[in-house]
Parts: structure tokens; sequence; C-alpha cells
């Protein structure tokens, strides 16, 4: 983003080694013969940022030196997405969070809270549910999972020929003409109009072919022309006793706001924030207010520590009598 300095590069194996204390750093680790890039940053309890389809670790550069304060800051580039390969492999949300373990496993990091936005969102909620005893508390930012309603832009990418249409939206001519409509629904003061710019800046992001067909299958994995075909809602009350923020932008033009409101209730304990005036990028509308939100979330709760023998409690409990099933940390705490 403007006025932000190039982040340092770094390819070097093994733990995190010497951390920037604010500036993000750029660096590389092969996992399971693949490069995986992420950004790291601070020292301190460890935070996850997780992004969102077709975006990378950069849409967290207005808030991760005001994070890295307090906080050992990580934001990887998910794979098929950034400066990590982009192989013809499973995009699926398990799969992001098998790969999200296996790099914080490389870089020594046992436990971490875990924020991520959009499809990020789902991947924090699918590490928590496959991870529970690396999970510390959950924060989703404008989360997929909540209900199949999207915006039809993304519906029609996964449909066929979006390959070549998104080939079409980086030619100047046509490039020009969808960014006067953005712009117009800007001025008019509508959802897409607020969240169009940074669309945009997702397709811009996708130089060549490879990227292109890495976005088209992690979209396919989540979404098709009906809506969002993945879930949460149905192991929501799997985070009771973990601390959980929901953040969603109160114009959102591509997860509408009463996903925010439908996981706020499916989530025992769970807190939500609604930015009234920001869309889909509450964390680019005001960093200010997000990362005081989420510093104040951090200091104020306890990190869940679940053991085993609590997790299959709560498996075989029904969703309406889990109340007695609490990770210990969290039964100290209150």
């Amino acid at each position: 983003m403007a006025g932000t300095a190039r982040p340092r590069i770094r390819s070097t194996g093994g733990r995190l080694g010497a951390v920037p204390p604010r500036d993000a750093d750029l660096r590389f680790r092969i996992v399971h013969g693949y490069r995986r890039a992420f950004r790291v940053a601070g020292s301190g309890p460890a935070v996850v940022l997780i992004h969102g389809i077709g975006d990378s670790s950069t849409t967290w550069e207005t808030v991760i030196p005001a994070l890295a304060r307090h906080h050992l800051v990580i934001a990887p580039d998910l794979l098929g997405h950034g400066r990590s390969d982009k192989p013809r492999a499973d995009y699926s949300v398990a799969a992001y969070a098998n790969g999200v373990r296996d790099l914080l496993g490389v870089l020594g990091i046992r436990r971490a809270t875990l924020v991520g936005h959009s499809l990020g969102g789902g991947v924090a909620m699918q590490f928590a549910y496959q991870f529970p005893d690396r999970t510390e508390r959950l924060v989703l930012v404008g989360s997929g999972g909540a209900g199949p309603e999207v915006n039809p832009v993304l519906r029609a990418m996964t449909l066929p020929g979006a390959t070549a249409a998104l080939h079409a939206l980086r030619l100047p001519t046509m490039r020009w003409q969808v960014g006067a409509v953005v712009e117009a629904l800007r001025v008019l003061g509508t959802g897409l109009g607020r969240d169009g710019p940074d669309m945009l800046r997702v397709v811009d992001a996708l130089p060549d072919g490879t990227s292109r067909a890495a976005f088209i299958r992690t979209l396919r994995a989540v979404v098709d022309w009906r809506g969002q075909v993945v879930t949460m809602l149905d192991r929501c009350y799997l985070t009771r006793g973990m601390p959980t923020l929901l953040v969603w932008g109160g114009r959102d033009a591509i997860v509408p706001v009463e996903h925010g409101h439908r996981a706020h209730e499916a989530m025992p304990g769970s807190r939500l924030e609604i930015f009234p005036d920001a869309g889909h990028f509450p964390f680019h509308t005001d960093p200010h207010r997000f990362v005081g939100l989420l510093e104040e979330f951090l200091s104020g709760t306890e990190p869940a520590r679940w053991s085993p023998e609590q997790w299959r409690q709560l498996l075989r409990a029904t969703p309406n009598a889990v109340a007695s099933v609490e990770p210990s940390a969290q039964r100290s705490a209150t």
C-alpha cells in the first residue's frame, strides 16, 4: 500500500530466528515441497493473520506494525496466493487449515490466536475444529461459512469460462470500463462500490494463468452458482469456551452482515462488533479501531486450553447439552 515500506525478503530454513520488531519481513519456507511465503514481525504471544480468497498477506500491512508491538504476528500467503507456490493441488478449507498448522510447526509455534478474513475466517474456524489444542482464540472478519448468500460476482466466477473472464478484466479497455462502473457505484454510496476497489485489487494481483487457475480452484471449493457450499454453523457449538470475536462491515457487499449475526447466535459466548460504514474489509476502512478492538480482545480474554478428554466429551454431547464441557483455562477464569 502507498506509504508502506517494502518488506525485506529472506529465504531461510528452520525456526524463525531473529524477527523484526515491527516492520514485516517477507520470508519463505519449503513445506511438503512447495514454497510458502509469509510475513512476520514482533514478539510475544503468536497471532496468525489469514487473508481471504485471491488476496495475500499484503492485505494486513496497515495493521501488522501496531499488532507487532505486543505480539509475534505471522501472516502467511496461502498456497495458490501471493508469493507462495501455485500448484495444481487441494485448495479446500481443510487443506488450508492443514497448511497453516504445518507452517506453524516448521516455525516452532505450538499455539496461536487465529484471525481470519473472508475465506481465511473459514480456514481459521476449520483450524480450531481440527486442532483445538493449538488454538487460543478465534477472530473471524467478514467470514465465510455462515450461510449460502454471497456476492453474485463470485457465484458467476465459478461457471465455465471464468478464467477467460478474469483475463479479460485485466485488458486495459475492460479494466478502465469496470473501474469507471465501480467508481460510479462508490459515488452513489452502494456497498458494492465500497468493496469494488478491493475486488479490483484482487483481480490485479492475478497476473498470469497459473494465478488465475489457483483462484478459480479455490473459489470452486467453497462456492458454486447457488452460493456458498461450505458451512460452519453445524459445528459452531464447539466454540464454547473458545474466546471468539466476530468483526463485520455493516455494508459488506461480499458476505452480508446478517451472516455475522447468524454466526454470533450460533457461537456460545462470542462477541460481535459491527463497523457500520465499512464493507468487506473493515480493517482497511478503520485500521486504528480494528487494532484497538483486537488488542482489547487479546488482553481481556484467557486463551482456551482443551484437553483431549474435554474435546471428546464435547463431541459426544449434543449442541444443547455442552454447557458443562468447557476448557480448563476458561473454567478457572470464570
